[in-house]
Formats: structure tokens, sequence, C-alpha cells
């Protein structure tokens, strides 16, 4: 599932492609998302033009003139694609790659815009969905509203933190997935996060020392910095190549390691440890996580 920083890349890559592009038409090839697409709602951007695309946790917020703004949700297996006017395919972001033969059956939704160019949805398990919404009523949303700070804001610091976590009878993992206590985590960075902290993914909150708690914070705001900029420094690369040129995943330490050595070999003779928590996998040393 694309997490805050796949999505933070999404945006930055559409901003240039599409700013002031004005949607033409829009095809709808197969409407039934987590959330059926509401025909006529969609048909109210036809003629509008894009005034900026911003991201709000996993949620990317397409800006129209005349008050109207397109909430996406990538879901599990959600993609954008732009294809130019030169009829060049460009992907969005580097957790995926173009194959041409299997995208054209997964193209929910096609937005034919000015200069011949196009913004195509793609999604495979159709777990993402598009919604239409007045701007005015933007943060009331039922899929906004109740999220908490982003990692990188300073409103996520410790006084946040320990008054949230007071007298709850939760693990660390699981808080640090809770999108109303932090917005934009997912599981693949939390696990990543708790490594660098040292801290087990299994700990109950009330035995977390303050200089835990710090960790986290550091290392929240460290590892998601870390992953954006390296996936976007490739965002030139994203064209019809199939390179993944920038891709954090090259990057991790335990997500997925299970029964590899502790990276940190020099200091620690542990070994990743993969358990279930809330039916989702956890990686841990276990040795240098306690």
């Amino acid at each position: 599932m694309p997490e805050l920083p796949e999505v933070e890349v999404v945006k930055r890559s559409l901003i240039d492609k599409t700013q002031n592009l004005i949607v033409k038409a829009v095809k709808i090839n197969d409407g039934r998302l987590r959330y059926k697409i509401d025909r006529n709602k969609i048909k109210k951007i036809i003629g509008l033009r894009f005034k900026k695309i911003s991201r709000r946790s996993k949620y990317l917020l397409f800006f129209f003139n005349k008050n109207i703004v397109m909430l996406v949700h990538l879901g599990m297996t959600g993609k954008f694609f732009f294809v130019n006017r030169q009829k060049t395919k460009y992907k969005t972001s580097f957790y995926y790659d173009i194959d041409e033969h299997k995208d054209k059956k997964h193209d929910r939704i096609i937005f034919n815009l000015s200069n011949n160019q196009k913004l195509i949805y793609n999604d495979i398990r159709k777990f993402g969905f598009i919604k239409i919404i007045k701007r005015d009523s933007l943060y009331q949303n039922t899929h906004l509203k109740h999220l908490g700070p982003e990692p990188l804001s300073s409103k996520f610091d410790i006084e946040y933190f320990k008054n949230y976590i007071k007298n709850k009878e939760r693990t660390i993992k699981n808080i640090l997935m809770d999108q109303k206590f932090v917005s934009g985590l997912g599981n693949i960075y939390v696990n990543e996060i708790l490594f660098f902290s040292g801290v087990r993914p299994e700990k109950k909150l009330k035995k977390l020392k303050n200089v835990e708690i710090e960790k986290i914070i550091k290392f929240s705001k460290k590892i998601i910095s870390k992953a954006i900029i390296l996936g976007g420094s490739s965002i030139k690369d994203f064209s019809s190549s199939s390179g993944k040129k920038g891709s954090f995943q090259q990057h991790f330490s335990v997500y997925g390691k299970k029964g590899e050595n502790c990276p940190r070999f020099k200091q620690c003779n542990g070994r990743i440890k993969k358990i279930v928590l809330a039916n989702r996998a956890s990686f841990f040393c276990n040795k240098c996580q306690k």
C-alpha cells in the first residue's frame, strides 16, 4: 500500500504536469472502486482547471476552480499515469512499473485534459476511491476530520505524544498505526521507525520511557523525510522505463527481512524476527529492540 512518502511523491510528480490544465472529458471504464464513483458529481470537474494538488495523510487533494476538490485515496494498488501530448506515458511514483499490456485492463478512470494530455487512474484491486466534494466542507469530510497531526508536523512532539497515550492500554505499534494519533504512517515505515528507536513493536505504551518516545518522534520525522527525498530525487526518471531509482525500498533495515542478521551487525548479533500484531506483519531485531 502506498504510504505517506509514496503519496507525497505522487503529489510532487503531478504538480508540474497538471498545473493549469483543463479537464475536457472524464471516461469511466469501471467506477466500482471502494466507493462507487458518483458519475453526476465527477462530471462537475469537466471544464474546470487544476489549481493545485496537495496531500493530507495518505490522501491526494486535487483543487479546481469553482470551489471543487477531488479527494483521492490510492488504497492498496491505486496509481496515476500521465500521458503527454507526444503520447509518452509516465508513472508518478517509484513503487510500481509500467506494463502497457497489463495496465490497460486496470485503467478505471481516464481524465482527458487540455493539450491532448491524459491523467489515468489505474487500480488493480479497486480498494482506492475518488470523491468530488466542495472546498468549503473539505476538512469536515469524514475521511479527513479525525486525522491526527502529520509526523513531520511540529505538533507531533513529546508533549502531544505523552498526553495522547496517557492511560491507554495499547502497544506502540498499534498506536503508531492509528491515523487519529498520527496520520500517514503505515506498516512498512512503523517497522523501520521502531527498529531505529530500539523499541519492540509489542511494547505496551505504559512501559515507554521518555527517551524512547523522543527517539520514536525523531526517527518518525527522519525516516519519512528520507523516504520522500529518495523518491522525490528520481521524479524525473518516472518515465516508461522500469527503473526504480531512488526507491526507499532499497534501504529497508528490517521490513521483510525475517531470519536475516541485524543490520547493526558490528554492535549486535541479533536476528530479525517476525510476529503478527493486529493482523499485520511486524519485523524487529530480537536483541537491540527492547
